[in-house]
């Protein structure tokens, strides 16, 4: 046990967590449950010492009111001082999650890492399969695949796309592999079907993936190309991950179509035509530039 925690254990370890409540970014108020926040840690690569660390820092300075965003921030700032890799990780993984609660967003980032990796993309598409219409989150091609994406995003780190939900997808894959599609200027077949989640997939669901020749990408499935390694390889940074902007803006923002930092850096005057000639970009680009 560090020094630090030594001296901060009698605080938070006293600290009755049932009686503070934080403020979601949805607006929903909730009592703060620190165990939600360890998992959140554990699962970015914190080790249990660096977990408990953070705790033993925050939970003494929470009061009723705080944002989410406020504890992630506080969270972040400790875990950079100790161990970047993993606060970058914590980072990006927050920033996904609150791409929600919509899902629309998230179908948005899927389409901007394919288009990355080099794919014409379309988004929430109503195709026709062998026996009936089917919504599509993404549709990306090019002139060898034609891909159909399953978007799956949940608003909680501990939520598992399972074999129930493996099991539906692939049916409807099934079906739409029945007929032809005209994308890209070309009549032809699906050659892929994905089922993509910004958490992970129960262990049923991966082995029937892997038995019906079925890609699953999930925050750290498979252990090479899963969402993480994607986003990381093409730097495609979620506004949402941005500090510099509060969650009204960032909502503005993902309402506008920008889902990347990176087309913001490309384009700098959409904060002013998004929040008016008045606003203060160079806080926003400084804190791109850095990333």
């Amino acid at each position: 046990m560090t020094e630090t925690m030594k001296s901060k254990a009698p605080s938070h370890l006293s600290l009755n967590t049932d009686e503070i409540n934080i403020v979601k970014a949805s607006g929903k108020h909730e009592s703060f449950d620190p165990e939600k926040l360890r998992f959140s840690l554990l699962n970015s690569g914190a080790s249990a010492e660096a977990a408990e660390d953070v705790l033993a820092h925050i939970l003494p300075e929470l009061h009723s009111g705080m944002t989410t965003a406020e504890i992630y921030s506080h969270a972040f700032s400790i875990l950079n001082q100790t161990n970047k890799p993993v606060a970058r990780s914590y980072s990006l993984r927050r920033a996904v999650m609150d791409l929600g609660p919509s899902g629309f967003p998230f179908e948005d980032f899927v389409a901007e890492i394919l288009r990355a990796k080099g794919f014409e993309c379309v988004t929430r598409q109503t195709v026709l399969g062998g026996c009936v219409a089917h919504e599509v989150d993404v549709v990306a091609y090019n002139e060898k695949k034609l891909i159909m994406v399953e978007a799956k995003f949940h608003n909680e780190l501990g939520t598992k796309s399972d074999l129930k939900v493996a099991l539906y997808i692939k049916a409807r894959f099934d079906d739409l592999e029945e007929n032809v599609f005209n994308y890209g200027g070309q009549n032809r077949k699906v050659t892929d079907s994905w089922l993509v989640t910004n958490t992970k997939f129960s262990s049923t669901a991966i082995h029937y993936a892997v038995c019906k020749n079925m890609t699953l990408i999930g925050w750290n499935y498979p252990e090479k190309g899963s969402l993480q390694d994607m986003i990381e390889e093409e730097s495609l940074h979620p506004i949402t991950c941005l500090t510099s902007l509060s969650g009204e803006q960032k909502k503005s923002l993902l309402a506008g179509g920008v889902v990347l930092c990176s087309a913001i850096a490309k384009e700098p005057e959409v904060l002013r035509k998004i929040f008016g000639e008045s606003f203060d970009s160079k806080p926003v680009l400084n804190e791109i530039t850095e990333l």
